[in-house]
């Protein structure tokens, strides 16, 4: 009599999970550079996670998965190309990972509060996969002028798909 076996298969299933920030917080920070991360951000971003310079003047910030795969992509990047090694650069070099403490807060490092000229008002944006940091002089600003272009803009993205 032959013994029949039945080989088990077991698969893992890794589920990605996607982190979607939204929202508007205003917050100021501290002579130090401290700065309180809104709950709801905090609950997404984990206890540690990246800052680094943004575009438009402001600071980007994103939580460690998103930053690995960002990080692929710039090291994906031919070296041969200047504008590549720019665009590297200028993420890289002024990143730096943050650490919440007790209270909720995290240092901003000096570099970094220069960069975006964050004195005491912020405003924190959460985009997608990402939040970021302004100051709450540029945000405004930035805010007129979006206001003014936004039919022009709203009409491009229509004619991307994306019309509302």
């Amino acid at each position: 009599m032959g013994h029949f076996h039945k080989e088990s298969q077991t698969c893992c299933f890794f589920r990605a999970v996607i982190v979607m920030f939204m929202g508007e917080y205003n917050h100021t920070i501290d002579a130090k550079g401290r700065l309180i991360i809104p709950s709801k951000f905090r609950e997404s971003l984990g206890e540690e996670f990246v800052i680094t310079k943004g575009l438009d003047g402001c600071l980007f910030v994103y939580d460690n998965q998103e930053w690995n795969a960002f990080e692929e992509k710039l090291k994906a990047l031919p070296l041969s190309r200047k504008d590549n090694r720019q665009f590297a650069r200028f993420f890289l070099a002024g990143a730096a990972q943050v650490e919440v403490d007790k209270q909720g807060r995290i240092l901003i490092p000096g570099n970094l509060r220069e960069f975006a000229g964050l004195q005491k008002d912020v405003v924190m944006v959460g985009v997608a996969s990402r939040i970021e940091i302004w100051s709450r002089e540029k945000w405004e600003a930035l805010q007129e002028d979006e206001d003014e272009a936004m039919e022009d803009i709203a009409e491009r993205m229509s004619e991307l798909g994306l019309g509302i």
